[in-house]
């Protein structure tokens, strides 16, 4: 197809990368956990670890794993937040040939037991924290073997053991568990497996490009999230086009093992992940940050030494820039400030200029992209209002309802192909053939406009997903979840504008017992549904809006625009 888009791509951009020089994410690993062994990787807590430690760990966490025999597609579930933890145990599943499942720490027991069944994973790394809901669910799943880690194991002698104390006693962030052994269920610490696995050595593992590397798992239309299933060619390719892109920004830097970038969003989502993955192909180091809704702290963390890149959805950019200590940070040395996971908007972007003197660069992907996709050039100092130019090796389409290119200025839905995007979902055949064109276009479900230099601008979504500080939201799930709380008789949940989350859940609800309330309903959600997903808005109808055959018109309840 014609990439007129090329034309608009700065000088130092390549047109196209080449995942084939990798024949695995190990063999990144190693490349550079050789070349970068006395160089830092990351901060967390004030406490570096180093790319030799990186490399160490994740070998002994690597080693300890394929001690207990499992089978080649081996899923093993990661439910950490940035902590050290977290990359070690990435690159420790990776190197020894395992594939990664990436799993929010925040899920309710229902979201959790879907996502560990759906996968078939049969271990479990996860911090302590969390355990209580892994406790509600794991008779449920295929989990033979868990892995609990502390929040301090990685941070160091007295003081790692300090953190975990007042975690556990002072600010009590671990609530009570119990974990049944009853059906062959083993249960080791972190420190344990680590200590088991250090000073040896991995077996090879057999991983190509094509082995997959991360279920990475996303929202559906049917309500139940899906497993994106991304290869080791996936994500190696969407370290490559990322690298590509933000070299013109990240080149001030001199060197670019010294690029500090700022790690707020969570690693389990596809948007940190893969620039995680980046700064390890680079060399360079990342801070980690595990509350970055402690703002006051988060700006501390900020001021204590220079940080080149900073990738956040637009409401924590917005949020940093109300916070009154944020304007005495010292930016002079911030050349990349990446927008993704939601719409930025153009007041937000204009304050956060005026600020820091770094312009807000947008982009756009999806988990089933690697978060790759399009982005406007990092050279550009004015915000456009559009999701920027199609990435290297990447074709964007606009497409009708028969998967065909409308002409360009017409607006259609994105299509995008490339050697980022997924193969498929995992154990899905028909949605996988509802995903894909005959021509091997991913349907997006957005709505976008392609303009005669190659920027695309979203102007809709085809499907009714919400978009919720960053993270995808799907009312199906929602309205099923909804529909189970005593006295509901039916509901419609949409999204509408939000300032600070770009958009808030509100829930329309027809009851059957005239004195529930909307507090009854709230604590209905809060008890089923992870945070982002809860309605921030409840309104009792008396009827819902219906199509002749008793659907549900969600568009007539949405605001007149």
């Amino acid at each position: 197809m014609d990439r007129f888009w090329l034309k608009s791509y700065p000088a130092e951009v390549p047109h196209e990368i080449d995942p084939a020089q990798y024949r695995s994410l190990g063999q990144l690993f190693d490349e550079s956990f050789s070349k970068n062994a006395n160089r830092p990787f990351s901060v967390c807590m004030d406490r570096w670890m180093s790319y030799g430690e990186l490399d160490e760990r994740s070998v002994a966490i690597g080693v300890w794993l394929q001690s207990l025999g499992l089978p080649a597609d081996a899923r093993i579930a990661l439910m950490l937040p940035n902590i050290p933890q977290f990359p070690v145990s990435m690159a420790g599943i990776l190197r020894a040939g395992f594939t990664c499942v990436n799993v929010n720490p925040l899920y309710t027991a229902r979201e959790l037991e879907h996502q560990l069944k759906d996968s078939g994973a049969t271990v479990i790394i996860i911090l302590e924290n969390f355990a209580s809901t892994l406790a509600e669910v794991i008779g449920n799943t295929q989990i033979k073997q868990v892995v609990m880690a502390s929040m301090g194991d990685l941070l160091g002698g007295a003081y790692g053991q300090w953190i975990t104390f007042a975690v556990r006693h002072v600010a009590k962030m671990v609530p009570p568990y119990k974990l049944s052994l009853d059906n062959g269920l083993k249960v080791t610490t972190f420190k344990q497996a680590l200590s088991a696995g250090m000073n040896k050595s991995l077996k090879p593992a057999n991983s190509t490009l094509d082995s997959i590397a991360f279920l990475q798992y996303t929202g559906g239309t049917t309500g139940l999230s899906k497993g994106a299933v991304l290869t080791h060619r996936c994500i190696v390719a969407a370290i490559l086009q990322a690298e590509a892109w933000f070299t013109p920004a990240l080149k001030k830097a001199g060197d670019v093992t010294k690029i500090n970038s700022i790690a707020a969003l969570p690693l389990y989502h596809i948007f940190a992940l893969t620039l995680c993955l980046l700064a390890i192909r680079q060399g360079s180091s990342l801070t980690l940050i595990p509350n970055p809704r402690d703002f006051g702290k988060f700006i501390e963390v900020l001021k204590k030494r220079p940080f080149h890149m900073l990738p956040a959805v637009n409401t924590l950019f917005n949020a940093l820039l109300q916070h009154p200590e944020f304007k005495t940070v010292d930016f002079s040395t911030l050349y990349v400030s990446q927008a993704g996971g939601m719409a930025a908007s153009e007041g937000t972007a204009r304050a956060w200029l005026k600020t820091t003197g770094c312009g807000m660069v947008e982009g756009w992907g999806m988990s089933e992209t690697c978060a790759i996709g399009t982005n406007n050039p990092v050279t550009n100092t004015e915000f456009t209002g559009t999701i920027g130019l199609p990435l290297p090796s990447i074709d964007i389409a606009i497409l009708d309802d028969d998967g065909k290119p409308v002409a360009q200025g017409e607006s259609g839905e994105i299509g995008i192909r490339g050697p980022n995007v997924m193969t498929g979902y995992y154990n899905q055949p028909e949605e996988n053939a509802k995903a894909f064109t005959a021509d091997g276009f991913m349907r997006t479900g957005d709505i976008g406009i392609m303009d005669a230099r190659g920027y695309t601008k979203i102007v809709d979504r085809k499907k009714d997903m919400i978009i919720v500080s960053g993270f995808n939201v799907f009312p199906n799930e929602l309205e099923n979840v909804i529909s189970l709380c005593p006295g509901v008789v039916e509901c419609a949940v949409i999204g509408i504008p939000d300032e600070k989350q770009g958009e808030a859940i509100k829930a329309f609800v027809v009851k059957s017992d005239p004195s529930l309330s909307e507090e009854d309903v709230a604590r209905f959600c809060h008890d089923k549904l992870t945070g982002y997903k809860r309605p921030k808005h409840i309104e009792f109808r008396d009827s819902l809006p219906k199509t002749n055959v008793g659907k549900i018109l969600r568009r007539e309840l949405r605001p007149v625009k």
